[in-house]
């Protein structure tokens, strides 16, 4: 895959190399990159890395339960022509003053490549994903109230996150270049780890990375902690100036890992019966 700009991460993003060969795979096809793996494990960064890496503008679509895709596109704001209509600001007879472009037209007009994130696409009911089919296969679409054609004159570079909430359409699914994220390894995540606190410990480091991996293998808990919530716990025990030793007779600053009262009470039960996460 020669001829374009290759993602290699940055200095803030550790990506795996299957991770970027999936990025590179997709800038190369010109498709779609859809991007799965449990909360926490850097989807939505993802996106901010590549345009940083690639030295491109990145426009966020931040997915809800209410969205429709149309608003991706964009919307006639017809409220805003009724009002400049009843109190004389403007020529209302010119209708594209009141077309307000979402993100993904925003990204279609653009002259320059840019990045658009749409971000966790599951959200949405089930058609949203099949709405967009069409834009995102043509790049084109038409503004039905003043007939003009939009037609990105560069296909943006396109990162889709989902939380698996719900099943995506086989025609979306085909239109996309997949990656799952896994969760990080032990070794991958300290790195990651010492991007975020380059001055930590390794003592400290290694008591808190047992810590964290023992917390993620109880079965008990409903909602793991996060690579995100390691990274706030680590802080946390900085600023409150919590040495090694403690750490191996308590659990301090749980809530930051765990988010639930029901994963709270079952690490607590866990520690009173004497499971340590000492090995």
């Amino acid at each position: 895959m020669k001829g374009f700009a290759r993602f290699q991460g940055t200095e803030r993003y550790i990506a795996s190399q299957e991770l970027q060969d999936a990025v590179n795979v997709s800038l190369a096809l010109e498709r779609p990159l859809l991007i799965k793996g449990e909360p926490g494990t850097g989807k939505t960064l993802l996106a901010r890395a590549i345009a940083e890496g690639l030295g491109m503008e990145l426009l966020r679509w931040h997915v809800k339960s209410t969205s429709r895709a149309q608003e991706g596109l964009y919307v006639y704001d017809t409220v805003q022509r009724l009002n400049d209509s009843r109190f004389g600001d403007g020529d209302v007879g010119d209708i594209r003053r009141y077309i307000k472009y979402g993100p993904l037209g925003e990204a279609l007009r653009r002259e320059e490549r840019v990045v658009l994130l749409i971000d966790e696409v599951d959200k949405a009911d089930l058609e949203f994903p099949n709405d967009l089919l069409h834009e995102l296969d043509q790049m084109s679409f038409t503004v039905s109230e003043t007939g003009d054609t939009v037609t990105a004159k560069q296909r943006p570079v396109v990162i889709i996150t989902s939380n698996a909430e719900k099943e995506l359409p086989d025609a979306f699914l085909r239109r996309c270049v997949f990656h799952y994220i896994a969760f990080p390894d032990k070794a991958a995540m300290e790195q990651i780890v010492r991007v975020h606190h380059p001055g930590l410990e390794d003592q400290l480091l290694a008591q808190c990375m047992m810590m964290f991996y023992w917390l993620r293998e109880q079965q008990e808990l409903r909602k793991r902690p996060s690579t995100s919530e390691l990274i706030d716990w680590i802080a946390a025990l900085l600023r409150g100036g919590v040495d090694p030793a403690r750490l191996e007779r308590e659990f301090p600053f749980l809530g930051v890992l765990l988010k639930k009262e029901t994963d709270l009470q079952a690490a607590q039960r866990l520690a009173g019966r004497g499971v340590r996460w000492r090995h």
